[in-house]
């Protein structure tokens, strides 16, 4: 029997989250449906359920982060009771992006002597580019931009939690990147007849390949087997050496062993994330 590990994860995450609410008396609503969702809202003293106060003072006081939190939640309308078209996707429990931002929005997670600095191989001081876009070249001559979680420095981050799979692209709209047969061997990529699997991964790699001497990561959850092993199933079909040591993976619980006590507790209480 395969185990939805996706579905898993996000039931555990719904129950840590509405426990989590209730225990501390947070604003919260719950979406309507057999697994609900639960989305925060900020609070009267201008802190907010789904963030660590710290972070989340942070946030607010950088306009370019800032505008990150009104990311519309596109469903809110037809799954909450109160019908809320203006509940962002960042209040959702079970947000990746909402996860990367409380963990390297903090104000030690890039401190001097910082462990999650050395983790990523990262320089200080580095701007925090939330919804990066690169430039990947498209055949002919033409270029795509798309959208990667964070850009620190040279590194894109690209960060899951409870998301079901790392999508999947018809194979004419994979092959259309320039650069695609150079960087990977096609029949070692996971596909079905007429799809690539793994298509964010994809189109991360070449991402890299295009923009010389910058790197790629991914992080996930430990709990997640499912992308980790989609991970590596896509390194293996890269054909150079030298661009596979350019591309990393780790997990949420790494990255929790690098920050401060007080983070690592938050981190744990609220989404069973243990360093």
């Amino acid at each position: 029997m395969m185990i939805n590990y996706a579905n898993r994860l996000r039931e555990e995450l719904s129950l840590r989250a509405l426990s989590w609410a209730e225990d501390n008396e947070l604003p919260h609503e719950c979406t309507i449906g057999n697994q609900p969702s639960v989305l925060f809202r900020e609070a009267d003293d201008a802190t907010h359920g789904n963030f660590h106060p710290a972070s989340y003072k942070c946030i607010c006081k950088k306009p370019e982060w800032n505008r990150r939190l009104r990311k519309s939640h596109t469903s809110a309308r037809r799954n909450l009771v109160s019908h809320d078209a203006e509940r962002s996707e960042l209040d959702t429990a079970a947000s990746s992006d909402a996860l990367l931002m409380n963990i390297f929005c903090h104000p030690q997670a890039f401190a001097a002597g910082s462990s999650l600095r050395l983790l990523l191989a990262t320089h200080a001081p580095e701007r925090l580019q939330f919804g990066w876009k690169p430039r990947i070249p498209l055949v002919p001559n033409h270029i795509e931009r798309t959208e990667i979680d964070l850009r620190i420095g040279d590194l894109s981050i690209e960060a899951k939690l409870t998301e079901a799979e790392f999508h999947r692209a018809p194979r004419a709209w994979v092959e259309r990147y320039r650069d695609f047969s150079s960087v990977f061997d096609m029949n070692l990529l996971p596909q079905t007849t007429d799809s690539y699997l793994h298509y964010q991964l994809i189109r991360g790699v070449l991402s890299v390949y295009a923009e010389q001497g910058t790197r790629y990561s991914v992080i996930c959850d430990a709990r997640r087997p499912d992308l980790v092993d989609a991970w590596f199933s896509v390194a293996r079909a890269v054909r150079l050496v030298s661009l596979r040591s350019q591309l990393q993976l780790a997990t949420w619980q790494e990255i929790a062993a690098t920050l401060p006590k007080t983070m690592r507790t938050w981190l744990s209480k609220k989404y069973g994330i243990g360093s």
